[in-house]
């Protein structure tokens, strides 16, 4: 897989990693990727693609959200939808995934309808931020997205996090969606995904950050009182 820096998407993609709602932060990522595969990605597609085969049950080789694991092309868009997380979550491990975490939605206005109803009050923030805000933010949203990916080309996808072993799962997130638009023809997807974070958590890892900092440093500095102390002494015997 490899990251497409596509202009469309910069600007949106920058504003999302951190918008002050009030009541939670957002946090989002609007990436795309080439499915064109190399290096340590193809080594896993092989290994994940025999897994899937020899570990899928009779009924996910008929039918899947995913579809017939029986057909490469079904693998092959499980293989990416992994893939995709593992890039953009480098500190997770997704390749225990398996099409059940997935589901397809019926058409791309579900996804869309959902998606803009979360991001009503980011829309706000968007419209008062000085040099953004001359055109809606859900237009400006969509209208980047088409012109990356084609969405009336598109599948859509979302993953459905049922552990506290992802980005999801984490106590600190109000609530969370991740969608995967896969263009087969264009053998391209774009990843969007926000999740809300309490103000109150993101203050108090903040304040653990900090105060790893400050003790990192302390301990630092002891070291070096200690390494100053050690070598006078050494000079005086």
């Amino acid at each position: 897989m490899k990251f497409l820096d596509l202009p469309p998407l910069q600007r949106l993609n920058a504003f999302l990693k951190s918008v002050d709602v009030g009541d939670y932060i957002l946090q989002g990522d609007l990436e795309a990727y080439s499915c064109k595969l190399a290096g340590l990605d193809k080594k896993l597609s092989k290994s994940l693609d025999q897994e899937v085969q020899t570990g899928s049950s009779p009924l996910e080789l008929s039918a899947s959200p995913v579809g017939p694991l029986a057909e490469s092309s079904s693998r092959k868009t499980l293989i990416y939808l992994i893939l995709t997380l593992n890039h953009i979550y480098p500190d997770y491990d997704f390749s225990l995934l398996r099409a059940h975490h997935f589901q397809k939605e019926d058409t791309i206005s579900k996804a869309e309808e959902a998606i803009d109803s979360h991001l009503l009050e980011v829309s706000k923030v968007w419209a008062k931020t000085p040099g953004l805000g001359e055109s809606p933010f859900l237009e400006c949203l969509w209208s980047s997205i088409d012109e990356a990916i084609c969405l009336k080309e598109c599948d859509v996808y979302c993953y459905k996090s049922d552990q506290e072993t992802d980005p999801f799962g984490e106590q600190a997130s109000m609530w969370s969606f991740n969608y995967f638009f896969y263009n087969r023809k264009m053998k391209r997807i774009l990843y969007l995904s926000c999740r809300a974070i309490s103000k109150q958590a993101a203050d108090e890892e903040a304040t653990e950050s900090s105060s790893k900092y400050d003790r990192y440093n302390s301990d630092t500095d002891g070291d070096d009182e200690s390494d100053r102390y050690g070598m006078a002494s050494g000079m005086d015997v």
